[in-house]
C-alpha cells in the first residue's frame, strides 16, 4: 500500500483484521509513526474505531489493539415484500439491534408505504445513535444508480419513483435502494458463502419468482438493474397460463406460490395459504406433491439455462415456497442436473437458503455499509 494511505484505507485494514495495532498499520502501509498516529487519532475521534485491551507483548510495553467500532452508528433498513415488510435498525457490523415486521400491501403505493417506513424507523431509533445510511429492498426492478423503480406492470403506482430523495429529505443521509432479491442474495452470500466461493445464484420462490446473481463476489445488476428477472422467462408445456406481464407460461405464472395455490384449488384442494399446502405435503397427499414437484421442474427448466449461462458454484433456493416444500427442491434438482452442461454441474450445489426471512435485512445493511464505510466515503466525510 502507498505511503500516502488515507484514514479510509487504514479503516479498511482494521475492519479486515489485517492491521490491529499502530505498528501493523505502519508495516502494511509504510506510513511513518506520526502519520499513523494522525490517521488513527482521526478515526478514534469520529467513533469508527476504539482501542481495546493491550495486545500481546514482544518485549517492552504491550501494544494497544485497534478495533472497528460497530456501535459508532446505526443503519435503518427495510425489506419490502408483496404483503409483509421487515424493518430493522442495524449497527455498523450489520447486526440487528431492533426489528419489527408489518403487514402492508405495497400496491398501496409510495405515498402510503414510505411514510409508514420512515415513521417506524424513527420509533425504533428513539433518538439513539447517529444514522450512517439507510437501505431498502423493494419487490420490483430498480435502476440502482438512481434508486428509481422501473416496474411497469408490478407495483404500477411506484413506476418512475426515485426513492432516495424522499427518504433523505427526512434523515439527511445516503439512501440506497435495490431489488429485494438482490439484497437477499447479498445477505446469503456474505453471511454464508463468501469465504469459500464468489459465484452464486439466489432464486426466491414466494408469491413471485426472481433471482439475484453474485458474480466475482459482487452483485450483478446489469445495465439498468434488470439482471435476474427470471420470473418472466417462459417454460415449455405450461398449459397456456396468462402471466400478469401479458405473456404466456412465464415461470412466475406456473411455479410461484400463487400458481401452486391456484392449481391445487382447481383440483379441489381446500388451501387458503401456503401453510395449508405444507400440511398436505407433510401428510403425503400425492396430488399436492405432484403439483409442487411439477412447479419445481418448471423452475428447474429456467434455472438450468441460468446455470449454463452463469456457471455459479451454488444455486440457493429461498422464499416461502422453497423453504417449505421438499418436492419443489427435488423437482429443481432433477431438471437442472439433467439439462445443464456436465461442466457447469460438475461441482454445482443446489441448497436451500440458510438465513431465512432475515436475509433481506442483512443484505440491505451490507449494501449500505459497503457504501458508507468505503475508503472513499470515509475520506470524503472528513473533508
Amino acid at each position: 500500500m502507498s505511503r500516502l494511505a488515507t484514514p479510509g484505507e487504514v479503516l479498511q485494514l482494521i475492519r479486515s483484521g489485517e492491521a490491529v495495532t499502530r505498528a501493523d498499520i505502519g508495516r502494511v502501509t509504510g506510513l511513518s509513526r506520526p502519520a499513523v498516529a494522525h490517521r488513527v487519532s482521526d478515526l478514534l475521534q469520529r467513533g469508527l474505531i476504539v482501542e481495546d485491551a493491550e495486545g500481546p507483548s514482544t518485549g517492552g510495553r504491550p501494544p494497544m489493539r485497534l478495533r472497528f467500532h460497530a456501535g459508532g452508528g446505526v443503519v435503518p433498513v427495510a425489506s419490502l415484500g408483496a404483503r409483509r415488510t421487515q424493518i430493522a435498525i442495524c449497527d455498523l457490523a450489520g447486526e440487528v439491534l431492533h426489528r419489527t415486521d408489518i403487514d402492508i400491501d405495497v400496491e398501496e403505493g409510495p405515498g402510503v408505504v414510505l411514510p409508514l417506513l420512515m415513521d417506524t424507523w424513527e420509533k425504533l431509533l428513539d433518538g439513539r445513535g447517529d444514522v450512517a445510511g439507510i437501505g431498502l429492498g423493494v419487490p420490483a426492478t430498480v435502476e440502482f444508480a438512481a434508486g428509481r423503480v422501473e416496474s411497469a406492470r408490478v407495483m404500477a403506482s411506484w413506476t418512475g419513483v426515485v426513492i432516495p430523495p424522499v427518504i433523505a429529505e427526512r434523515f439527511g443521509v445516503p439512501v440506497l435502494v435495490d431489488n429485494d432479491v438482490n439484497v437477499i442474495a447479498m445477505g446469503e452470500h456474505r453471511s454464508v458463502y463468501a469465504a469459500e466461493l464468489d459465484d452464486l445464484l439466489f432464486v426466491k420462490v414466494s408469491t413471485r419468482i426472481g433471482a439475484g446473481v453474485i458474480s466475482g463476489g459482487g452483485i450483478l445488476r446489469g445495465a439498468l438493474g434488470a439482471a435476474g428477472e427470471i420470473g418472466h422467462i417462459p417454460v415449455r408445456d405450461g398449459g397456456g397460463v396468462l402471466c400478469r406481464c401479458g405473456n404466456l407460461d412465464c415461470v412466475d405464472s406456473v411455479a410461484s406460490g400463487t400458481a401452486i395455490l391456484r392449481d391445487l384449488r382447481a383440483k379441489g384442494r381446500d388451501v387458503a395459504s401456503l401453510a395449508d399446502v405444507t400440511a398436505l405435503v407433510r401428510a403425503g397427499d400425492a396430488e399436492t406433491m405432484a403439483v409442487v414437484r411439477q412447479a419445481g421442474r418448471w423452475l428447474g427448466e429456467v434455472i438450468s439455462g441460468a446455470v449454463n449461462l452463469l456457471n455459479p458454484a451454488v444455486v440457493v433456493l429461498g422464499g416461502d415456497v422453497a423453504e417449505m416444500f421438499q418436492p419443489l427442491v427435488s423437482g429443481v434438482r432433477e431438471i437442472v442436473y439433467r439439462r445443464s452442461t456436465q461442466l457447469a454441474t460438475r461441482s454445482l450445489r443446489i441448497e436451500r437458503g440458510r438465513l431465512g426471512p432475515g436475509a433481506g435485512i442483512t443484505g440491505c445493511a451490507l449494501m449500505v455499509l459497503d457504501h458508507v464505510l468505503s475508503a472513499q466515503a470515509v475520506d470524503a466525510a472528513a473533508r
